[in-house]
């Protein structure tokens, strides 16, 4: 459901383009409702075409493109590790197992607890520091040797312990 607030969000970034164009908004769009709701929902999909005059099918081409849009729920933390060709030549899978390992579940699922969600990713675009992985869509971490994968976890979970 679109609220009162992501439709004035929507109406800032539909205002940064010609009024004839107003379709090119539509990432900003599907951000923010990711923002606002965890993940893009068919219906919320629906919604924003129907705000930016569009067919829904289009909008939907573009959620389901790109792998930074949710299309089901997630966990509190979105785990995308890159296991692109050279990450993988420097332990970018190994990596991926062993966060497996740790949270007890496999690439694309959630922990019972609904914190963490572990997914692989395409090239995140800094091959140099491999293996690198992206904390929900916004925070790159790099050289994640298994130290650095259980201070990340231990930290995450500590931190949501003190809330």
């Amino acid at each position: 459901m679109i609220t009162d607030d992501m439709r004035s969000c929507f109406d800032r970034e539909v205002a940064k383009y010609p009024a004839d164009q107003k379709q090119s908004a539509v990432m900003a769009c599907l951000a923010i409702v990711q923002q606002q709701e965890g993940w893009v929902s068919p219906e919320s999909e629906k919604e924003v075409a129907a705000y930016l005059g569009m067919p829904a099918i289009a909008v939907h081409e573009v959620t389901t493109f790109y792998n930074m849009y949710n299309q089901r729920p997630v966990g509190r933390y979105k785990l995308n590790v890159c296991t692109n060709l050279p990450c993988q030549l420097r332990d970018g899978q190994h990596a991926l197992r062993y966060l497996e390992k740790k949270l007890g579940i496999s690439m694309g699922e959630t922990t019972p607890d609904g914190m963490f969600t572990l997914q692989q990713s395409e090239c995140l675009g800094a091959c140099a520091d491999s293996p690198v992985m992206l904390v929900n869509d916004r925070t790159m971490c790099s050289f994640m040797s298994d130290e650095k994968l259980d201070q990340l976890i231990d930290g995450l979970r500590s931190a949501e312990g003190a809330k």
